[in-house]
């Protein structure tokens, strides 16, 4: 694995990981949100990753999103029946956003994009060494 490959892979990880921070803060900002766009109760959206080839080096996979999905699991039910989205029950259904795993989520998404960054300046580092010495 060469050492300019590195870069392809950290940033590539960089790359996936801010789409995560993206999805994980749309979801923060509607954890409590009657309706999404489409008049339904939001539904909680997922990064879903797969591996990158940079080259026929096993050793030089990255990753990218292959895509955000939907959360399936239903939405959590508050009776409200002064709420205007309320059933005939006076039940209204809310996004099934956990705040508390997305708050997970964003922690772990925001220390592997660092460690990528880390990556990245530490290679940079190495390079110019060599400079340095081949000069």
């Amino acid at each position: 694995m060469s050492l300019f490959s590195v870069f392809d892979v950290s940033a590539s990880a960089v790359s996936a990981q801010s789409e995560r921070l993206n999805v994980v803060a749309s979801n923060l900002a509607n954890a409590n949100s009657v309706a999404g766009p489409d008049g339904q109760p939001y539904k909680a959206r997922e990064v879903v990753f797969q591996t990158h080839m940079f080259g026929a080096d096993p050793a030089s996979a990255g990753v990218q999103v292959a895509g955000v999905v939907q959360n399936s699991a239903p939405g959590r039910t508050v009776h409200d029946p002064s709420n205007p989205a309320a059933d005939a029950s006076g039940n209204v259904t809310m996004p099934n956003v956990d705040p508390v795993q997305e708050m997970v989520n964003m922690i772990s998404a925001s220390r592997s994009y660092q460690s990528n960054v880390d990556v990245m300046t530490t290679a940079k580092t190495l390079l110019d060494k060599v400079i340095q010495m081949a000069g």
